[in-house]
């Protein structure tokens, strides 16, 4: 029998259309866009605004754009796995939600919570799906509504997070293409760096936990960036080791949008020069589970068939990883 591999047919993306710019942050907390710029490389970030509107309203067109630019009815997906750390509600499943939004009545689904890791932990899982044989179409969602749970008080955290969702449909193919490698790895010893601190059955909801404002990102810089660092490089470091590559024979590395310090480091550690590189988080900022697909939406005109990318990410708690993927078709520039 000829091997499946898992290969991704088409890539979707959304992004709410309010900026919330450097300019407009200056107003709201005590900090400056030099500043801001020189730390993280974020310019502006994207805020879903509106009433009722959740992380799903940004999946259902991402997916919905999937659907149209592979010619296939949203019936035909078998499962839908959502990565987000800001679920709708936390049950029943974003994923559910996005599918009774869409149609997509023939699908199981559930959400991944790796937090920035989440969309890499999700299409490892998807991958497998596929390569069982059992499932031909499998869409994942990374997607978070960061705004949800940020504190616009918190300059240190305030200034990093945007809102956004990206998807990528896996279907299985013969052909040299596809998911070809995962190197996944996490630390819960990292919890107490990058967390929540409330809302969990940990600590439950309570006015107390609301007035400590407990149900907001805690982040401490310093641990987090050096794990960021070390994780992401080295998880991607060792992926090309493993698959006797090296930085020659990748066209693209798609990085978590976290830091651009963070990315840099990785690019160096793979002997990348930055044009291989794709950046948009000085428009987006991180968007967490939703980085790397809308990288992959952005970018998706410039993929051409057999192009070896590696995704590289680090999220809190601690998760992190790294993900080869042989690029599976070629695209005319699309309509963004």
């Amino acid at each position: 029998m000829q091997k499946i591999t898992a290969a991704i047919t088409s890539v979707g993306g959304y992004v709410p259309e309010y900026r919330l710019t450097n300019a407009i942050l200056e107003t709201m907390i005590d900090t400056n866009d030099e500043w801001i710029r020189s730390r993280t490389g974020v310019e502006e970030r994207r805020i879903l605004k509106g009433e009722g509107l959740a992380t799903s309203d940004m999946a259902v067109p991402a997916v919905l754009e999937i659907c149209k630019k592979r010619g296939i009815d949203p019936t035909e997906i078998d499962c839908m796995i959502c990565a987000t750390v800001t679920p709708d509600m936390i049950f029943p499943a974003t994923a559910n939600i996005i599918c009774d939004k869409i149609g997509a009545v023939n699908a199981w689904g559930f959400d991944l919570s790796a937090a920035c890791s989440g969309f890499l932990f999700g299409l490892t899982t998807g991958a497998a799906l596929i390569e069982s044989g059992r499932y031909k179409k499998v869409v994942i969602v990374g997607g978070d509504k960061m705004s949800a749970i940020v504190d616009y008080t918190d300059r240190t955290t305030c200034i990093i997070f945007g809102d956004g969702a990206g998807a990528v449909l896996l279907e299985p193919s013969t052909e040299d293409v596809g998911v070809m490698d995962s190197l996944l790895k996490s630390d819960g010893s990292g919890k107490n760096y990058l967390h929540m601190k409330a809302g969990g059955s940990l600590r439950p909801a309570s006015v107390e936990t609301v007035q400590a404002k407990e149900h907001y990102i805690f982040q401490e810089g310093q641990p987090v960036f050096k794990a960021a660092v070390k994780g992401m490089a080295d998880a991607a470091y060792d992926l090309l080791q493993r698959n006797h590559l090296t930085g020659d024979d990748i066209a693209w590395l798609v990085p978590h949008q976290a830091n651009k310090r963070i990315i840099d480091a990785t690019a160096n550690r793979m002997g990348l020069p930055a044009e291989k590189v794709m950046v948009n988080i000085q428009r987006y900022g991180n968007t967490t589970a939703g980085t790397i697909p809308l990288c992959l939406w952005e970018w998706e005109s410039q993929l051409h068939k057999g192009d070896n990318i590696v995704l590289a990410a680090f999220g809190g708690g601690f998760t992190w990883g790294a993900t080869l993927v042989k690029w599976a078709y070629d695209t005319a520039p699309a309509e963004k």
